[in-house]
């Protein structure tokens, strides 16, 4: 057997006192299967149920005294028949726990005891119930015996007990000798043992894939300049991402059994002046936007600014021994990769204080909203923590893998139903929701649910359009808009989009056209456009009886400017302002300027400003009064 092939014997408990769960344990097996299918396609796998009605296998047969033990299916390489087997298995009548040996045996007849590929056997139990006195000596005797053959013929075995809440002390007796029996198998032998307390956990026990760690750095650790020591850092945990599926051709014939059903994809480049000009590679440069521009950066400038630090573990100083949480002998080193100041982003959100008292809550709603936010706990401190990480799998992974053995064997196949084991991971716990209705209920009570209809924004630009030639009726006295044209331009409003600020809502305007992402030349414009409107508000103000619009606009602007990035755009117009009209008739209007604390753009609200926050509020009274 080639050594990165392994064979698998799974040794099933189907007795009664496993029945409860015996749908849960079929769905976990048959994913390890369909797993294997995907990823080992080469490795064996048999199957033996233990607890049976029946007998069959060949060491009863030769020996006698392996009763009710069935094989189910011999070794043999993975395929659907052993998804379907385990899909359906049968319901034991008889408790018994003897099928270890059935399993090494099979393995040995199989392999012989040369040969040194992987072989594993996985036991599924409750372990509930004794096992039968060996003919010779005692069980500990024959435990020792049985994992010193496993360890010379390299056998691993690994144990999933299954042991929801035990109500009767009636088999605490065989619960504890068997107990001490698989203890002794971690210690003897190469075997491990895990105890699960509900079906929720079983579908994460079982590892259906071992992920070998890889290292991501190998060098010194320096204490200091006269002390290093050589270092392995590996990942303590990495993100399970579903895998890579590749593009499948049907256009070989099916009697092609050398073809290979692989589709290419190649990509071209044309020139945008002259689409039939192909631009090689070597020609091509990547743009990454900033703000509505595009900026070309060659691979070369990349090389050129990256930074390049030499790679190495150093001892930078030390703390109190009370900030290093960690367990009393930990078996190694944990590397955290600290942020740089540059990288740290401050995303600050209003005080609930800001808000009129109105919209606060009072006393019994905040605890209402704290009642129900303890809920949501799934490790409190009076109970076992819900969804353990080590035992719950990715949910979406679970079901793809799924839908992906489904989809192999009949492609028209819809998506099922959610099966009983992921609907506990991926939905509430019916009795969870029945614990806690009272706090659900009361939360509803304190907080009244009411629809607020999102209103569809009219632009009345569309109002002085000249009617449809095809209309034949005409606008009425009065400005009435008959019924079939102002249906018709209702209906047109929602895809119209605005190019100019108009003199009707010139925020509303300056705002549509700063959110069309069609092209980038409409940030330039709306803000080219916006400057122009106050310039013309400005100069056509009689008295001051466009200040409070021109306000309105310059407010608009500036919030836009940061939005995109903009900031030195509305700092110029800003400072053009105070130049050209602080000696005129407009010189009340900087002052309004400076009463509503309309400012520059800071550093701290746009990164792309020059300004401090300080320069920023004193610029325009610094030009002003020195004009004077």
């Amino acid at each position: 057997m080639a050594r990165n092939k392994e064979s698998l014997v799974l040794l099933i408990d189907v007795g009664p006192s496993i029945h409860s769960v015996l749908q849960d344990v079929e769905g976990v097996c048959s994913m390890l299967v369909q797993k294997k299918l995907i990823f080992s396609k080469s490795d064996e796998v048999g199957i033996v149920l233990f607890g049976t009605e029946d007998t069959n296998n060949e060491l009863e047969k030769e020996v006698g005294g392996y009763e009710h033990v069935v094989v189910l299916r011999d070794i043999r390489v993975v395929d659907d028949d052993a998804v379907v087997v385990l899909k359906n298995l049968p319901r034991g009548t008889f408790p018994v726990l003897d099928a270890i040996v059935v399993g090494m045996d099979m393995l040995i007849k199989k392999f012989g005891v040369s040969d040194k590929g992987k072989k594993r056997l996985y036991l599924i139990t409750d372990a509930r119930f004794s096992t039968k006195e060996p003919y010779e000596g005692t069980k500990e005797d024959q435990v020792d015996t049985i994992s010193q053959q496993m360890k010379v013929l390299g056998i691993r075995l690994n144990c999933l007990i299954i042991r929801e809440k035990i109500c009767s002390t009636e088999h605490l007796g065989a619960i504890d000798e068997n107990d001490k029996l698989l203890d002794q198998f971690s210690r003897k032998a190469m075997a491990k043992t895990v105890h699960v307390d509900c079906a929720t956990s079983l579908l994460g026990a079982i590892k259906t894939r071992n992920v070998v760690p890889v290292t991501v750095f190998r060098g010194d650790l320096e204490l200091s300049s006269m002390m290093k020591i050589k270092v392995w850092v590996y990942k303590k945990t990495s993100e399970e991402k579903f895998p890579t599926l590749k593009k499948y051709s049907d256009k070989a014939p099916a009697s092609d059994k050398f073809a290979t059903h692989e589709v290419k994809v190649d990509f071209e480049y044309k020139s945008s002046q002259d689409p039939d000009i192909v631009v090689p590679p070597e020609q091509r440069i990547k743009g990454y936007r900033y703000g509505p521009q595009v900026v070309p950066i060659s691979s070369a400038e990349w090389e050129a600014v990256k930074f390049k630090p030499e790679k190495g573990v150093k001892l930078l100083g030390f703390t109190d021994a009370s900030n290093i949480l960690r367990r009393p002998q930990p078996d190694s080193f944990y590397f955290n990769i600290l942020p740089f100041a540059e990288d740290v982003r401050e995303f600050q959100f209003p005080s609930f204080s800001s808000f009129p008292s109105s919209w606060q809550p009072d006393q019994q709603q905040q605890e209402a909203a704290d009642d129900l936010v303890r809920m949501l706990d799934l490790a409190p401190f009076d109970r076992k923590e819900v969804l353990q990480p080590d035992y719950t799998p990715n949910p979406v992974l679970e079901r793809f893998y799924q839908f992906l053995h489904l989809k192999s064997k009949a492609p028209e196949i819809d998506v099922p139903q959610l099966d009983r084991s992921l609907k506990r991971i991926a939905e509430p716990d019916p009795d969870f929701l029945s614990r806690h209705n009272s706090i659900i209920n009361n939360f509803q009570e304190r907080f009244e649910l009411k629809e607020n209809p999102k209103k569809k924004k009219l632009s009345r630009r569309a109002w002085r359009e000249k009617p449809s030639a095809s209309n034949d009726e005409k606008v009425g006295v009065d400005g009435v808009v008959p019924k079939v044209q102002s249906s018709s331009l209702k209906k047109s409003l929602s895809s119209l989009e605005v190019e100019k600020i108009g003199d009707l809502n010139p925020v509303q305007d300056f705002e549509a056209m700063m959110a069309r992402r069609d092209s980038s030349k409409w940030i330039t414009e709306a803000i080219k456009d916006m400057q122009h409107y106050i310039y013309h508000l400005l100069e056509n103000s009689y008295e001051g009886n466009s200040f409070p619009k021109a306000i309105e606009c310059l407010m608009a602007l500036r919030k836009g400017c940061i939005l995109e990035q903009e900031p030195k755009e509305f700092n110029r117009f800003m400072l053009d302002i105070c130049k050209k009209f602080r000696r005129s008739d407009l010189a009340d209007f900087l002052e309004l300027l400076y009463l509503k604390k309309i400012t520059l753009i800071s550093k701290s609200e746009a990164a792309d400003s020059d300004l401090t926050e300080e320069e920023a509020k004193n610029l325009p009274i610094k030009m002003e009064d020195s004009s004077e």
